[in-house]
């Protein structure tokens, strides 16, 4: 079967070398398991680690063949996306701009195998717009990454960043929203971080979408396209209670009616949950992806196999939706 993973992480090395040789925060350190952690902004107690499997790309490649499928993968940044706003301005645009050159080295190198989505730095608005024109029009980037914070007091849904999901609305692309450790680690901590790893990623993630849907950013800007990473976090479960006690923002529409609007993928390990996912947001509007290497590909397979779908339903979700959802063309169509 032909498949698209529609979260997966490549990390380049490269992008680690600037991050070992800060004296201040945010800094990285190498780790025991072949990769790094990364430390935050202010020494912030959450941390980003990472391992040796999210760095080889032709292992990762290799890795898909051995499923048995035709996987392709869509790169997406994950928890260190936060790193790009945590930097002082000038800093976080470069460390953006050469990410966004590895993540275009990819997508070169496995023409129709691998897309990849761009690194934005969210400090300052106007470098977000000019770093983000430069990854579609220069590089060729499908899409962009979001963190669930700018930065440990920073929101998403600030009004100066308006003229910035305006120009993503006007390109169409889609924006990946994945929670970080900046705000909730300090919350939920304990229990050897089982706590914030567990949840605390999940409420991040379903805080930032709900202030994108509160603030009227979904309302002003009917074009953005806002794919939600692990089955929509804990908003679709929630979905009747954010429009029982969300009247007071003023939306001309209740909460749940663009949460639909919204797309997500399957990084569920519980077959209950994806299957709720699909019937919440709809067959249309969920990808497969498998947030490899943080889960295992063959796992979210054989969960999704224990689902009752036609076929009709399983091409969609596993191929169809992430070409129409994504834009996902051929090199030379994006060329053009």
């Amino acid at each position: 079967m032909k498949i698209i993973d529609s979260h997966f992480h490549w990390w380049p090395r490269s992008i680690f070398e600037p991050l070992l040789k800060r004296e201040g925060f945010p800094k990285a350190v190498v780790n025991a398991r072949g990769g790094y952690t990364y430390h935050g902004a202010n020494g912030r107690r959450g941390t980003v680690a990472s391992w040796k499997e999210w760095f080889d790309l032709d292992e990762q490649l290799a890795y898909m063949d051995s499923l048995g499928h035709d996987i392709s993968v869509v790169c997406s940044i994950g928890p260190l996306s936060i790193y790009f706003s945590e930097l002082p301005v000038e800093e976080g645009r470069d460390a953006a701009l050469a990410w966004n050159e590895e993540m275009a080295w990819a997508q070169r190198r496995y023409p129709d195998r691998v897309w990849a989505s761009a690194a934005i730095p969210l400090v300052d608005t106007r470098v977000a717009i000019e770093v983000l024109d430069d990854a579609v029009n220069r590089l060729g980037l499908m899409g962009v990454n979001l963190p669930g914070s700018v930065g440990k007091d920073g929101m998403i849904d600030d009004v100066r960043l308006e003229p910035f999901y305006e120009r993503v609305a006007e390109l169409g692309l889609p924006m990946f929203l994945h929670p970080t450790d900046a705000v909730f680690a300090d919350v939920m901590q304990g229990y050897n971080d089982a706590l914030h790893l567990s949840l605390g990623r999940v409420v991040e993630v379903s805080a930032a979408a709900s202030r994108l849907i509160l603030s009227g950013m979904m309302e002003r800007h009917p074009g953005l396209k806002i794919v939600m990473s692990h089955t929509g976090g804990a908003l679709p479960y929630q979905s009747g209670r954010m429009d029982k006690n969300s009247k007071t923002a003023g939306l001309t529409k209740p909460v749940s009616h663009y949460l639909h609007q919204m797309f997500t993928d399957t990084v569920s390990p519980h077959s209950a949950g994806q299957k709720f996912a699909i019937e919440y947001f709809g067959a249309d509007n969920v990808m497969y992806g498998t947030d490899y290497p943080c889960w295992d590909p063959a796992v979210c397979l054989k969960l999704l196999d224990e689902i009752e779908m036609s076929a009709a339903t399983k091409q969609k979700i596993f191929h169809d939706n992430a070409v129409r959802i994504l834009g996902l063309k051929p090199p030379e169509a994006a060329a053009a």
